[in-house]
């Protein structure tokens, strides 16, 4: 099965007016993403179909800290036609598309900045458009959401596969089918058993994104360009550290991948074998007045998904759950209820 044929826009120099790239004529891929979705490889095979299959100048690079499951990654795809040049490497602050690969990364201001007017922010998501436009508050765009994480469950394959597909059907100027068997020739150089579901995400993708204009709310804000607490002028004497860094206030919710524990009380008993192999501290315990020490829940700020409370419980009270939005929220047992009111709930 091949996926339908995107209409083709021109690419800058076949017209005089190519509506969606940049005035320097290159067209910019924001990926936003967390550690262990395939964003990096995502990117990587887009640069390649519009690159090697397309005939366009094109270049490719991902930004990420620590090479871990959970923690921020963005990847960057820049195109330009064949008689350009791309001169820079530089992260890129004025997308015409951004990709949202975790829906919890909505929740940050900076997911959406700088994306020019006029572009699309495609997000993983099962809300509808409508509500993702709401939630994004932003206006002057287009907004896609495809349930990305249903499609990979369902097709048994890794989520890049399906936003992949989503990515395609965005960027208009590039041929679908083209993409499309990019992905199958990455994937067979190494996977061949797995070429076929992920080609089936991949055509969900594209099928399944649902894109609706987003006219109320201002236009995304500019470029996000983080910068030192402070300069030289105004530095604390010594180089004093008055606010300190503090686990308490952490929110571990962006790092999870779609999932967590569900804690079933009627089938606990209270062994603690999940406290033990939890490494974030997420339970919440009380002793009684009898002395013994029961589990009252769990602090799902402190949750990053890892599910290894689930394979340790030896009752089933610990189940593995698709995570849908307020859940935890609804659910949680806050591990410093003293706190509630200096610490964000995720």
């Amino acid at each position: 099965m091949s996926a339908p044929a995107a209409s083709v826009q021109p690419m800058p120099g076949e017209t005089d007016d190519v509506a969606g790239w940049g005035a320097d004529g290159v067209f910019g891929i924001r990926f936003e993403s967390i550690g262990g979705l395939g964003a990096h490889l995502a990117g990587q095979i887009l640069a390649e179909a519009g690159v090697l299959g397309a005939g366009m100048n094109g270049s490719q690079f991902s930004s990420y800290g620590s090479e871990k499951k959970g923690s921020p990654v963005r990847s960057f795809v820049r195109f330009c036609a064949a008689e350009r040049e791309i001169r820079t490497s530089d992260p890129i602050e004025r997308p015409q598309v951004v990709v949202v690969f975790h829906e919890a990364l909505v929740a940050s201001s900076s997911v959406a900045a700088g994306l020019v007017a006029g572009g699309t922010i495609v997000v993983n998501s099962p809300a509808e458009p409508s509500e993702m436009c709401e939630r994004l508050g932003i206006g002057g765009v287009t907004v896609g959401v495809v349930d990305g994480l249903r499609i990979a469950l369902e097709e048994s394959t890794r989520l890049n596969s399906a936003m992949l597909g989503a990515t395609a059907r965005a960027c208009s100027f590039l041929d679908a089918d083209l993409v499309r068997r990019t992905l199958a020739r990455r994937l067979g150089q190494r996977y061949p058993e797995v070429v076929e579901a992920n080609l089936r995400s991949f055509d969900r993708g594209f099928a399944e994104l649902r894109l609706e204009a987003s006219l109320r709310g201002e236009e995304p804000a500019g470029p996000d360009r983080p910068r030192p607490a402070y300069g030289y002028l105004e530095a604390p004497i010594g180089g004093t550290i008055f606010a300190p860094g503090s686990s308490i206030a952490r929110d571990l919710s962006a790092s999870r991948e779609g999932f967590l524990p569900s804690l079933d009380l009627e089938k606990c008993v209270h062994c603690g074998l999940c406290d033990i192999v939890c490494p974030d501290l997420c339970f919440v315990w009380e002793t009684e007045d009898s002395g013994a020490v029961r589990l009252r829940g769990i602090d799902y700020q402190y949750c990053k998904g890892c599910l290894k409370c689930t394979q340790a419980c030896p009752t089933g009270a610990l189940e593995e759950i698709r995570e849908e939005e307020g859940w935890a929220a609804a659910h949680r047992v806050p591990l410093y209820p003293w706190l509630e009111h200096e610490v964000t709930v995720p």
